[in-house]
């Protein structure tokens, strides 16, 4: 798939294909990611997804064999030692995880953590994060802070321990924040109010995003571009709007379909 480059793009995957013992998890992937942008990652389980983000975040392991390039900033990730990698996660590049409360140690508090992830790239006292810290909770709603701080995170609710995964991957204010299944663990209540604490994130910090989901409701919601996979290959990439209002591929078409039998179902239990 050949995508028009574009050189004030913040994030630039070119053909980008992943394999495992000589098996391909993802083929042939490009695409881009302007600064302030929402790309939606889509497709079910299985489609490579996941594997995209790790490339991105240079996390695919030993095992994974890479062709292709993920540019950042005009710099090639993929070429890049793991020690100059490290320096890019946090300041650079964010992740939120698809369950933050099993990313989390649960042997240590809150606030430690975030302590632990700020002071490993600034010269900071605790006091200072804790501080930056909770203007990010007030900002999203945790108006508790002294409590989540000093809690484990066992001690909090799932939606708790997504809203501090989000605070502890924005308090380096990266540029570009990978989400990862970032509502996929948590009731329809909790998962409107994580969308629009990270589209809150986005205006506040002009943060670019890479959301991975399965969930066409929360793309539709929050992406200004859409990437849909099928099998590891790409079958529609382009404006939100447009992919779902008239899609190209047969699979996307089913994808659409298949939200819109969900959804008179559950209408028809109401």
């Amino acid at each position: 798939m050949n995508v028009k480059k574009n050189e004030d793009a913040l994030l630039r995957v070119e053909k980008l294909t992943v394999c495992y013992d000589g098996e391909p998890v993802v083929q042939d992937i490009s695409f881009q990611v302007k600064k302030g942008e929402i790309l939606g990652i889509v497709g079910e389980s299985g489609s490579g997804k996941s594997t995209v983000a790790k490339a991105v975040m240079g996390l695919l392991g030993n095992r994974a064999e890479v062709a292709g390039q993920v540019w950042y900033k005009g710099e090639n990730l993929t070429a890049m030692p793991e020690k100059i990698l490290r320096k890019y996660r946090g300041p650079e590049l964010g992740m939120v995880f698809q369950d933050c409360k099993s990313a989390l140690c649960p042997m240590r508090t809150v606030g430690a953590q975030m302590y632990e992830a700020v002071s490993e790239h600034e010269k900071v006292s605790r006091a200072e994060v804790e501080n930056r810290a909770a203007v990010l909770m007030k900002k999203i709603g945790l108006t508790d802070c002294a409590r989540v701080l000093g809690s484990y995170p066992f001690e909090l609710s799932g939606g708790m321990n997504q809203r501090v995964g989000i605070c502890t991957a924005m308090l380096l204010k990266p540029d570009l924040l990978l989400a990862d299944e970032p509502t996929s663990a948590l009731d329809v209540t909790v998962q409107k109010q994580v969308v629009e604490e990270l589209l809150l994130m986005k205006k506040e910090f002009h943060t670019a995003m890479l959301l991975i989901t399965h969930n066409i409701g929360v793309v539709r919601k929050m992406a200004d571009r859409i990437l849909v996979l099928q099998n590891g290959k790409v079958m529609d990439y382009g404006d939100t709007q447009k992919i779902l209002e008239n899609p190209e591929s047969q699979y996307t078409r089913q994808l659409m379909d298949s939200v819109i039998r969900l959804k008179r179902r559950e209408n028809q239990k109401l």
